[in-house]
């Protein structure tokens, strides 16, 4: 059976991190995606957590602009606690993340740099591309 192509890319905190950073990798990445109309999201909270403290405000709004940010809502955290437990307390950092990456249209692919917590968090039901 043929994989589905993938219909959706969530980048976690480090991923957004290196694009900010104009990482050459990063942007190959998120610009195939964008060129096979594959959107790129991320979630709002993701933003607070990416940004270091020499982040240009201009650029850092560029890159926003060109990525689809998605809000938290009540129900993500409901979800992210229901992950949580489920993973029996493991992968806390991507919960939020993961809760976005399950509402958004799969096949998904998470950008993430921790394999192992969204296993826990996830199992299979999204593809893990390390950054």
């Amino acid at each position: 059976m043929k994989e589905q192509p993938a219909r959706s890319l969530v980048l976690d905190s480090e991923a957004l991190s290196l694009l900010l950073r104009n990482d050459r990798g990063m942007a190959a990445r998120i610009e195939a995606s964008r060129q096979v109309g594959i959107p790129v999201i991320v979630s709002a909270l993701t933003i607070v957590e990416a940004v270091q403290g020499k982040t240009d405000l201009a650029r850092l709004k560029w890159v926003l602009s060109r990525l689809r940010v998605e809000p938290v809502s009540q129900e993500d955290s409901l979800t992210a606690v229901a992950l949580l437990q489920d993973a029996g307390g493991h992968g806390h950092k991507y919960a939020i993340v993961a809760a976005l990456a399950l509402r958004v249209p799969a096949p998904v692919i998470v950008l993430t740099s921790d394999r192992d917590d969204w296993s826990k968090l996830c199992g299979k039901r999204v593809v893990i591309g390390e950054v």
